[in-house]
């Protein structure tokens, strides 16, 4: 029986609902998987790129915990692709590879002033708040007035976490670095920005209730906003998610504001212009278009330029792919070029479009290095089974490895000196996090500098998988 030896380069959601679908389908051949990840501990995103406070996430977690405990898969994790381990080393021990990387850095948002200090991609900022071993331990949080551009789910995380209470973060596994900089934070107004209207937005009805549950934060929003054209009105009776979030906005329109000690702002029909310079280099305002609806869902501008002061703005419009070392890169959409999950080449890294590209045998992509930073994290699950169905069609054409024995990987990292982590180990840290929070009457709190993690997870783990 054919054997296929597969690397998936990343343990978040993607490379793990890769595995599992590839396990479970009809095949006739065994498979046998090694799952790397640059960071010593597994779930990717889920882990470092959801905001502490969604109790749905520990649902997933669970269910990406059930496939890796199963014990046909392992996991090599503080394992750096490009330099630990390349595209030739795979090729020498594997059929083929899944990268399954994500999409980890912010997009850029290009307005005049968008590079003063005080200006920040939200995207690093949830890896600073989630604990992220390769963040800086502090944030710069010393603005009383704050802009977040964006109308999507990470923009409210970012709004969210800036406007909560930290006391009201302890219930979760926020590190004790992060509790102690939102302690300290003195802000009062955060300001979030949308180019369209309410019927356009982004983000979930379940993100946006979220925010109307936070302790002593007024939730602001603006008569003039709700102005709807019939594109807009017939989104609302057609669309069943559109006409819960315009129900939830128009009841905080009729709430009473005023005695809370921090405010959320909801702009909507907002273009943005400029941030400006308080003149010592540092945000000091943000400059924006007054938007209005075009009958057709769209928007127009209208001329009218307003200007909001702040001391600091967070960029949440979009994430970023990272290149990856041998592999084509699409550098104006962030992604690895492909068609359904399989690789495409045209001879030179870099190039913005597979057009007369051919297929690179043996590399397959999936989740949002696949097609870009869009849809929820249960999407990688539809994502990664046309991936799975492509790479079992095409067993001809995998690679032929001289080394394809599971214990040729581990003295190859063993003689490259990699202090690599294990499931075993992944264990032994997950319960170290679960008794830091024990003692602390919360359920866990995240252990965040790389070394601490690496140390705790290969203390006393045999280097045996």
């Amino acid at each position: 029986m054919t054997k296929l030896r597969l690397a998936i380069v990343g343990a978040g959601p993607a490379g793990i609902y890769a595995a599992d679908i590839l396990l479970k389908a009809e095949r006739n051949f065994d498979v046998s998987i090694d799952l790397f990840d640059h960071l010593p501990a597994p779930y990717g995103l889920v882990r470092y790129g959801v905001a502490p406070d969604h109790p749905r996430i520990k649902g997933i977690i669970n269910a990406l915990r059930d496939v890796l405990d199963r014990g046909d898969i392992r996991l090599f994790g503080n394992v750096r692709y490009g330099t630990d381990i390349t595209l030739d080393d795979l090729k020498q021990h594997y059929n083929a590879v899944i990268f399954a990387t994500g999409a980890v850095h912010d997009a850029d948002l290009s307005i005049p002033g968008i590079e003063l200090e005080g200006s920040y991609g939200a995207a690093r900022f949830v890896s600073w708040f989630d604990g992220h071993p390769d963040v800086p331990r502090t944030w710069p949080l010393e603005a009383k007035s704050v802009a977040v551009i964006g109308n999507g789910n990470v923009a409210l995380d970012v709004s969210r976490m800036l406007a909560k209470h930290a006391d009201d973060l302890l219930p979760t596994e926020i590190p004790a670095n992060v509790y102690e900089g939102l302690k300290a934070s003195p802000v009062t107004d955060v300001h979030v920005f949308g180019r369209r209207g309410p019927t356009s937005v982004k983000f979930t009805p379940l993100e946006l209730r979220e925010l109307g549950e936070l302790n002593d934060v007024d939730i602001i929003v603006h008569d003039e906003d709700f102005d709807y054209d019939d594109a807009a009105r017939a989104a609302v009776a057609s669309n069943k998610q559109v006409f819960v979030i315009d129900k939830v906005l128009n009841q905080w329109r009729k709430r009473e504001t005023g005695n809370a000690s921090r405010r959320l702002h909801l702009h909507f029909f907002a273009r943005p212009i400029e941030v400006t310079d308080d003149g010592t280099g540092r945000v000091g305002g943000f400059k924006y278009e007054r938007t209005a609806p075009d009958g057709q869902g769209g928007v127009h501008g209208t001329g009218e330029i307003r200007e909001v002061p702040i001391q600091a703005i967070y960029r949440a419009v979009g994430y970023y792919g990272s290149p990856l070392p041998g592999i084509p890169f699409d550098k104006k959409r962030g992604v690895v070029p492909n068609r359904e999950g399989q690789v495409l080449w045209k001879g030179e890294p870099g190039f913005e479009s597979s057009t007369g590209s051919q297929q690179m045998y043996g590399v397959y992509a999936t989740g949002w290095i696949k097609r870009g930073p869009v849809g929820l994290i249960g999407h990688t699950k539809s994502d990664a089974m046309e991936t799975v169905r492509h790479l079992i069609n095409d067993v001809g054409n995998w690679w032929r490895p001289e080394s394809p024995s599971e214990q040729s990987v581990l003295d190859l990292l063993e003689e490259r000196g990699v202090a690599f982590t294990n499931l075993e180990g992944w264990h032994q840290l997950d319960q170290h996090e679960l008794g830091l929070g024990a003692e602390q009457g919360r359920v866990r709190v995240k252990v965040v500098p790389r070394h601490e993690m690496v140390e705790i997870s290969r203390a006393q783990v045999p280097a045996e998988l």
